[in-house]
């Protein structure tokens, strides 16, 4: 009998459910409930080649699409596969201090999970909330459940990146530092590039633009990774789809004390009302000002800012690996799909010997795109699987 592994991937805005062979990487079910919370939710998935959609309800929770997920479609639609499933995979976005790899989830797992909910206020609730319904419904899988944390392909990172220059006992209290994200994403993408240059990982020197409702850059040196845009919480680095990334402390201070802003509508405002949203003033989503771009200036001015900002952080890591660099690599919803967003942030490199090939660029791949000029640095958009790399995981966890 096959073995396959349900994964779950709950996101800020999204949820995407897959069952995997974990051994030969066939996903027999794939799906995902998007635009959540927004007008447009929607939940589309795939069985066997045959496509369906569901898209009567708008600002779908993240609530309601669990059990519709969990009961209207995997044991509905296909009951018979979902019976070979022997253990679930799920995404949690931060581990803190406590987990460097992944583990099989039991009680002290989730409060662990809990209390790290400051770590990635948008994240780890919804992390959660997949993990309680999972339990709760399929009771038969209840102690076959495993946590993949993003945060542990950042575990390694050096001391001069992840600490914070603030007194030493926030760290050795505290335990506040660097902890990044997208390890799940970054994990397959390096594997990816291992496989496309026929490269040991250990000897991979890159820089991944991982770039989506939430956003992050890492520099990769030698296998390993050496810095990451996201620190402490998802809020900091790039600006998003709703949060604002890098901004001055002091704003904090002054929307505080002098414009008599609540600490926790600050903290709602800039997690949940910046970014993108607050650029444009309609929507979070990428397409909305990239479909806007040439008709609208503040469309035009939310996608430069975006570009502009990303184009900073891959320079300020280009440093750390120059004249080694392997692959400049775009991925996530926004790298490897937008067009327009690559091709603005490499003009802003082209002082780093990164130029791109407009034509190339525009041409629509399956699993990877080379999207640069000859001779230059190789420049990669590549589809991310991180339901493959859970999955993986999870099996191997339970094996």
């Amino acid at each position: 009998m096959k073995k396959f592994v349900l994964v779950l991937n709950c996101g800020s805005s999204s949820i995407k459910f897959s069952i995997i062979d974990p051994i030969y990487e066939n996903i027999y079910l794939s799906g995902q409930a998007s635009s959540l919370n927004l007008k447009n939710s929607i939940i589309v998935w795939n069985i066997e080649n045959k496509k369906y959609l569901f898209n009567k309800k708008k600002f779908m929770s993240h609530n309601y699409s669990m059990n519709y997920i969990c009961k209207k479609i995997l044991l509905k639609y296909n009951f018979e596969l979902f019976k070979n499933v022997v253990a679930v995979g799920h995404r949690v976005v931060n581990g803190g201090i406590d987990f460097k790899k992944s583990v099989l989830i039991n009680t002290l797992v989730i409060e662990k999970i809990k209390k790290f909910f400051y770590l990635a206020p948008i994240h780890n609730p919804i992390n959660l909330l997949g993990i309680i319904k999972i339990r709760k419904i399929f009771k038969k899988l209840r102690k076959k459940n495993v946590a993949v944390f993003d945060t542990s392909f950042h575990s390694g990172l050096p001391k001069k990146s992840y600490l914070y220059a603030i007194p030493k006992k926030f760290y050795n209290k505290y335990h506040i530092r660097k902890y990044g994200a997208h390890g799940i994403s970054y994990c397959y993408i390096l594997k990816k590039i291992s496989d496309i240059f026929n490269k040991n990982i250990s000897k991979i020197n890159t820089i991944i633009c991982h770039l989506g409702n939430g956003s992050s850059v890492s520099v990769i040196k030698n296998g390993m990774c050496v810095d990451t845009s996201m620190g402490f919480t998802p809020l900091s680095g790039l600006i998003m789809g709703t949060r604002s990334g890098d901004i001055d402390p002091s704003i904090i201070f002054y929307m505080h004390e002098k414009l008599n802003i609540s600490i926790k509508e600050i903290k709602n405002i800039l997690n949940n009302k910046s970014g993108i949203l607050s650029l444009n003033t309609k929507s979070s989503d990428f397409r909305y000002s990239e479909k806007r771009y040439y008709v609208s200036k503040k469309n035009k001015i939310a996608v430069e800012i975006f570009c502009y900002n990303l184009a900073k952080y891959i320079s300020s890591y280009f440093f750390l690996v120059k004249n080694k660099i392997d692959a400049l690599v775009f991925t996530g919803g926004i790298g490897s799909n937008s067009s327009l967003a690559r091709e603005i942030t490499i003009k802003y490199l082209n002082n780093f010997d990164f130029f791109i090939d407009i034509n190339k660029n525009k041409k629509k791949y399956l699993d990877f795109n080379f999207v640069n000029k000859n001779g230059t640095i190789s420049i990669l958009a590549i589809h991310t699987n991180e339901e493959i790399v859970i999955a993986k995981d999870t099996f191997n966890l339970i094996s």
